[in-house]
């Protein structure tokens, strides 16, 4: 199956459609939105997520009929669409509403990202606020771009590096034992700044656009990961498992690190993520 760079803003326009018709009308309703728990209180799903991934995957296929699309929703009842990522030939991996908490609650920092795979590897990614309407775009080996509701649009770009005191970061702890998460939120006091959003996809925006030095997780699943990393590489980052690999479609465990460059990356690790 072919896939083309331009193909990309064939699927933002969908995208862009989709937060239109199915999120805006449903953000901060007067009724209460319908919100269903997954595993927790704070792991939900909306008529929104089932909604906006259902138009999407519709979509999707009308134009690649033999694509795999893996949507975090479809993915409740059938995980084995994720071990399915790593040899498909064409698969779109969809959150249409990364952030729900967030999103049912009213605040505005949540988004949908949608990531390009091609023969195990991302090709193509984009994260886009239906609020703001604005979207990060990139493609493989082509950079990363900011495309503004306006039209104004630019070349985006990671945060220099800098000494772990002059940096702001998060490191997300709702995946880990209480012990874990006093260790991490203890080494966490030597940044500059701690913030969290519970939302990837303004993680990977603030990170990809040097608004923040680091991100790092847990658990990782690819409507989480996948768009945001390939964005934060094409700005000039370093992304890698705990364990220093490549973070690839498929991996679920590992954990992962995202940083300015090589130096900064192992120095985070090895203070924040791994010290006593």
């Amino acid at each position: 199956m072919i896939f083309r760079d331009s193909d990309l803003f064939d699927i933002l326009d969908l995208v862009r459609t989709a937060g239109q018709r199915e999120i805006l009308p449903r953000f901060r309703r007067f009724d209460a939105p319908d919100v269903v728990e997954k595993k927790s209180s704070i792991d939900l799903v909306t008529d929104a997520d089932l909604e906006t991934e259902a138009y999407l995957t519709a979509e999707l296929l009308k134009q690649w009929p033999e694509a795999l699309v893996v949507g975090e929703e479809a993915c409740e009842s059938n995980p084995a669409l994720v071990s399915a990522l790593a040899d498909a030939d064409l698969a779109f991996v969809i959150d249409p509403v990364d952030g729900t908490f967030n999103f049912q609650a009213g605040l505005p920092v949540f988004g949908t990202n949608l990531a390009v795979v091609k023969g195990g590897e991302t090709i193509a990614a984009l994260i886009h606020d239906s609020v703001l309407g604005d979207t990060l775009i990139a493609t493989k080996a082509a950079g990363a771009r900011w495309l503004r509701a306006d039209g104004i649009e630019a070349a985006i770009r990671v945060a220099a590096a800098t000494d772990l005191s002059m940096m702001v970061g998060t490191i997300s702890i709702n995946d880990i034992s209480r012990e874990e998460r006093r260790r991490i939120a203890g080494n966490l006091a030597q940044t500059k700044m701690a913030f969290a959003y519970n939302c990837s996809a303004y993680e990977y925006w603030l990170v990809a656009t040097g608004k923040v030095h680091f991100i790092g997780h847990h658990k990782l699943m690819p409507w989480d990961h996948l768009a945001g990393v390939l964005l934060h590489e094409e700005a000039g980052g370093v992304t890698r498992r705990f364990d220093g690999s490549p973070y690839l479609p498929g991996q679920t465990t590992g954990g992962i690190l995202s940083a300015p460059d090589a130096d900064s990356w192992e120095m985070i690790l090895s203070r924040v993520v791994l010290a006593s």
